[in-house]
């Protein structure tokens, strides 16, 4: 016996699925199987998953040799997303199934040993691969595939025995659309309103910050509830985003509401982690809140070098790992939130609390952070504790939908003036110098203000953000004096010098 079958699939690279070609020869000889294409050790496991499974589905496996490549042949390939396309390319190269019901899609899944195609991770990534590819899709059922069923074929398959009926069904699109869960609302946090508003400023201009302050001051709760007043996702970015998600198996269902993601992780962390990386490489905690918020708890806890890792991505937005097979870039522009204690003992500059720490143990905690990291962090607030009638009486305070609706008008009115300016980038001081129209008076503020606490370009560029972002929130087309300084006073911290 001797036949060849060519099916399309897909390997995950990163956050993307790239097209693979499983190409299928069986040829006179000795009876083996074996599989070429720089496959790795799930991919090699296949053989006897795919044996397994064709018996038990009443088909036969080719008593010659068969020869699976995985092409190109440059490319390693990982997962077990290619025991289905194996096993449907041997069937139709021996001619126990139609060839032309597997030659023009694009197959994924994993089978188990009695035949049955299960899903796996970055289903939503396989999507986008066979929609740029052109391609319909034949694939376990999945929800996430749902979502783009009414721009791509999907033919679900439960079972290996179903390519034997020489057709296959279509999943409907999905009629109602995900629901978002209930948010956290800035309602219930006690005080705080200059806080609020610097988290306010922060979600309008896309701003970083920085809280300090003692244990139990609330810094996790403000951060947590951020979400709350961000716009939802727009149609791009929910896809973008659930893409992502769905290749580490995170749940998508929020994401394709519209909720932008949340990532918090803990602070012992390893680089990795946060960057990404492994191998094959997978997102990483600053990938997975692309288009979202990274929060990063107890700041000062995370290890130096660790956070000095992400000093790049917050500049460039995106994060390039480099690997001797090549390199994986991958998205990484998100909000990034930080909290941290200003001491060891947590009680620096409290007013009712004394701190134990010494000078040197207290300079030593914060160093731990670092200069360049903090240069880049646009807002540096002091959070302190609340009055005991603050807490108590929680429910009087600013809520995130008061909140949220100065976003959209602020966001709105930003959009307008980006408009009117040909859509240009703000890259350099001029240019932000020229979108702030800032008036003698506040350009004398900054310039005076710059010189007392030596101000980087850096951290120029970042007042003047700031101080467009308050402009917008008050929708004025100059920004004014007052607007310099509340973003002066946003970005220098009480205890002095530039954060």
């Amino acid at each position: 016996m001797s036949g060849k079958c060519t099916v399309q699939s897909a390997t995950i690279v990163g956050v993307r699925a790239l097209p693979v070609s499983v190409e299928v020869a069986i040829t006179n000889g000795m009876p083996a199987f074996s599989i070429v294409g720089m496959p790795d050790a799930s991919i090699q496991e296949a053989r006897e998953r795919v044996r397994a499974a064709i018996r038990f589905c009443g088909f036969q496996m080719p008593p010659d040799k068969v020869v699976v490549n995985l092409a190109p042949g440059s490319l390693r390939k990982s997962g077990s997303g290619f025991d289905f396309p194996i096993a449907a390319a041997i069937l139709a190269a021996s001619r126990q199934i139609d060839p032309d019901l597997v030659t023009e899609s694009f197959l994924v899944g994993e089978l188990s040993l009695e035949g049955e195609v299960k899903p796996v991770h970055g289903m939503l990534a396989h999507c986008r691969c066979a929609i740029e590819n052109g391609l319909d899709i034949v694939c376990a059922p999945s929800e996430e595939c749902a979502y783009v069923a009414d721009e791509l074929a999907v033919h679900p398959v439960e079972r290996l025995s179903s390519l034997r009926a020489g057709g296959f069904g279509r999943m409907a699109p999905l009629r109602v659309p995900p629901t978002a869960p209930a948010q956290l609302d800035y309602g219930d946090v006690g005080g705080h309103e200059v806080a609020k508003r610097a988290m306010q400023i922060a979600a309008a201009g896309n701003h970083g910050i920085l809280m300090m302050g003692p244990p139990g001051s609330g810094k996790t709760m403000l951060a947590s509830r951020l979400p709350s007043i961000l716009p939802p996702l727009d149609e791009a970015q929910r896809l973008e985003t659930a893409c992502i998600h769905s290749i580490v198996d995170d749940d998508v269902e929020s994401l394709l509401a519209g909720v932008r993601p949340f990532r918090a992780p803990h602070h012992s962390a390893t680089m990795a982690g946060l960057l990404g990386g492994g191998n094959p490489v997978r997102p990483g905690e600053l990938t997975l809140a692309h288009n979202g918020v990274l929060f990063l708890d107890e700041l000062a806890e995370f290890s130096p070098h660790v956070l000095q890792g992400i000093r790049q991505p917050l500049e460039s937005g995106k994060i390039a790992i480099t690997r001797a097979a090549g390199n994986v870039v991958m998205p990484a522009r998100f909000m990034f939130v930080a909290a941290s204690n200003p001491c060891p003992c947590g009680y620096h500059g409290d007013p009712k609390i004394p701190c134990t720490c010494s000078a040197a143990q207290v300079n030593a905690y914060q160093n731990r952070i670092g200069g360049p990291l903090i240069d880049r962090i646009d807002m540096c607030i002091d959070v302190g504790r609340s009055e005991v009638d603050e807490v108590l009486d929680c429910r009087g305070g600013t809520d995130s939908a008061t909140l949220a609706a100065g976003v959209a008008a602020a966001r709105a009115f930003a959009f307008e003036r980006y408009r009117r300016c040909d859509h240009r980038t703000v890259r350099t001081v001029p240019d932000m110098i020229e979108v702030c129209q800032m008036s003698d008076e506040a350009a004398s503020l900054l310039r005076a203000m710059g010189k007392a606490f030596n101000l980087s370009g850096r951290g120029i560029m970042k007042v003047l953000g700031v101080a467009r972002t308050v402009a917008d929130l008050g929708q004025h087309e100059q920004v004014g004096e007052e607007d310099v300084a509340e973003a002066l006073n946003l970005r220098l911290r009480h205890t002095g010098g530039e954060s």
